[in-house]
Parts: C-alpha cells; sequence; structure tokens
C-alpha cells in the first residue's frame, strides 16, 4: 500500500485556536456541457467540527437555490478517519491513489439519489505551495458525474486545493488578513501551458477600487515552469443585473523573467458563501493566455461587508 504525503493527511493544529481550519478543495468542469463542480469541506479539529459543501451548476442558475445542486451542511461530526481515505456524513468521500499526484473523488447525495459522481483527479504538475499551510495544484479529471438522469462523461482539465491555518469568520477583511476582496484565477491547456494566481486588494479606502495584486501563482509555458512574483486582476466587464463578472484579464510575470497576459470570459457564474465571511463569484472562464485558448476559472472573492458594501452601491445606488 502506498504511504500517502504527509499533506495527504490532516495536518496537526498549531494552536487551540477555535477557527484553526484545514480545508480540502476539489474543483472540476465540463467546458462544452458549460457545467461547474466543486466539493469543498472544512475541518475544525478544535471544535470537533466539518463542513460539507457540494455545487454544481452550469449557465442557467446562478445561486445555491436555482443552480443544478448546491448542499451544504454544517456541524457534522469530525471524521474519525485519514483524509487520505475518508468518507463524509454528507456524501463526500476522497481516497489518495499517489501521495500527491493522483485521487479519487466521489460524492452521493445524502437525501436521495440525485448526485452521483465518480472521478479521479490525476495533477499534471507538482503543488505549488505558499508558505508552509497552503498549496495549489492543476489536473486532469476523467469519469462520470450524474445530476438526476443526466450522466456526464469527464474529462477535462481542473484544479485541486489544500489549507491548515487559523481562518477566522471575523473581521472585515478575507481570512482575517486586511484585504476586503480578492481573485482566484487558474486556466490549463495541457500538462506544458497554464496559469494560476491569486491576488488580493489591499487597498485602504472605497471597496473595489483598488487593484488585486498578486500574492502567489505560477506560470508553464511549453513545459518551462515558474512561480508568479508580481501581476495584477482586473474585472473588465461586470453583469449589470448581479454584479458578477464577465470578462476578466491577469497580467502577471514569474521568476524566470516572463511576462505574460491572460484574458478570460466567463461562461457561467455561481454567487454562494463558501463560509459566513466569504462570498464567491465562481466562473467558468475560457482564458486567452497569450494567444493560447484554454478553460479555467475564475473566482471574484469578497469577505462579507465588502460584498455587501460593493455589490449594494452597484446595484441599487
Amino acid at each position: 500500500m502506498t504511504t500517502p504525503h504527509l499533506d495527504d493527511e490532516f495536518h496537526d493544529p498549531t494552536s487551540d485556536d477555535p477557527f484553526w481550519t484545514e480545508t480540502c478543495w476539489f474543483t472540476f468542469t465540463v467546458p462544452e456541457r458549460r457545467l461547474s463542480g466543486q466539493l469543498y469541506p472544512f475541518f475544525r479539529p478544535n471544535q470537533g467540527v466539518t463542513s460539507g459543501g457540494a455545487y454544481f451548476w452550469d449557465e442557467h442558475g446562478d445561486q445555491p437555490w436555482n443552480c443544478r445542486y448546491g448542499k451544504n451542511f454544517w456541524h457534522l461530526p469530525l471524521p474519525d478517519q485519514p483524509l487520505s481515505d475518508v468518507q463524509l456524513p454528507n456524501g463526500i468521500r476522497y481516497r489518495c491513489v499517489e501521495p500527491l499526484q493522483k485521487y479519487e473523488i466521489g460524492y452521493r447525495d445524502p437525501d436521495g439519489d440525485f448526485v452521483d459522481v465518480d472521478l479521479v483527479f490525476d495533477a499534471v504538475s507538482r503543488p505549488n505551495y505558499l508558505g508552509e499551510s497552503h498549496l495549489d495544484q492543476p489536473g486532469r479529471y476523467t469519469g462520470t458525474i450524474r445530476l438526476g438522469d443526466d450522466v456526464i462523461e469527464v474529462d477535462s482539465f481542473g484544479f485541486r486545493d489544500r489549507s491548515w491555518s487559523v481562518r477566522s469568520q471575523f473581521g472585515l477583511g478575507l481570512a482575517g488578513s486586511p484585504a476586503s476582496r480578492g481573485g482566484y484565477s487558474y486556466a490549463t491547456a495541457s500538462g506544458d501551458d497554464g496559469f494560476h494566481m491569486i491576488s488580493m486588494d489591499f487597498t485602504p479606502g472605497p471597496v473595489g477600487e483598488g487593484d488585486c495584486i498578486a500574492i502567489h501563482g505560477y506560470l508553464a509555458r511549453a513545459g518551462e515552469w515558474g512561480k508568479v512574483t508580481g501581476g495584477v486582476r482586473e474585472v473588465l466587464e461586470r453583469d449589470p443585473s448581479t454584479g458578477a463578472p464577465l470578462r476578466v484579464r491577469i497580467q502577471g510575470h514569474d521568476e524566470l523573467g516572463r511576462d505574460f497576459v491572460a484574458t478570460g470570459a466567463c461562461h457561467n457564474r455561481f454567487g454562494v458563501h463558501l463560509n459566513p465571511n466569504l462570498f464567491t463569484w465562481n466562473c467558468l472562464t475560457r482564458w486567452d493566455l497569450d494567444g493560447i485558448e484554454c478553460w479555467g476559472e475564475d473566482h471574484d472573492n469578497w469577505s462579507a461587508p465588502a460584498a455587501r458594501e460593493f455589490f449594494r452601491k452597484r446595484l441599487f445606488d
């Protein structure tokens, strides 16, 4: 039996803070169907509880009540199983097949027989670490998703991330930071070409008027991989009825001295509070990465107070 990597397992909390949190997020898309899906469990070992979200959406429906499927369970018992081979009461199951490389991903609707997910995630590059408590990794998903009577074959690129640190639900900023908003953007054309950028807006003053600057990411071009060392994310156009992004642009550079520009068109959108102080628009996005067409996502992330201020002003003033 393969021994999982330490970062495929639960980590011991580094403090007794009740908001010490561990996550294990998998996100996948079927671009030809304009379909997106994600599984997002949220573990709080110092409180002894787990949450578990499962969401599926397409271009018809952009909120939990009108998407293809949306369910988030809070205050589930903390599992007495290793993260590398775990099954949660909400229907999520994960199994590590190869350390930091291949994972079996599943979901069964616990309240009926509407959703049935059997996927394999196979990484196309090594994990990219942000500090010592967060990683991101692109990969290819294969398998099937069943939504009701609709059985959907999956063979497309997606992403995963993991984090383990204190993540408070309080404050004016995201995850206890001074940033009111941020972005999580990625695209993969192949194992050789793609990008990822996490960006945050630390600008004081009116919410939403500062730049979202790069704090983390990578660029893969022609098989050569480098960490992002700077850049900016811009929302070029928003939906006038909801404020959701319609077009976005990423400009960045990496440790190898390479510049890149990625312009994205959003083909669906899903507005949801993934936790009480994180509102996000998650969008399936077709990117032009320096002339290479590739699919991925753009996430428009906000703290709850910043979201209320920005979207109410934009939509109702």
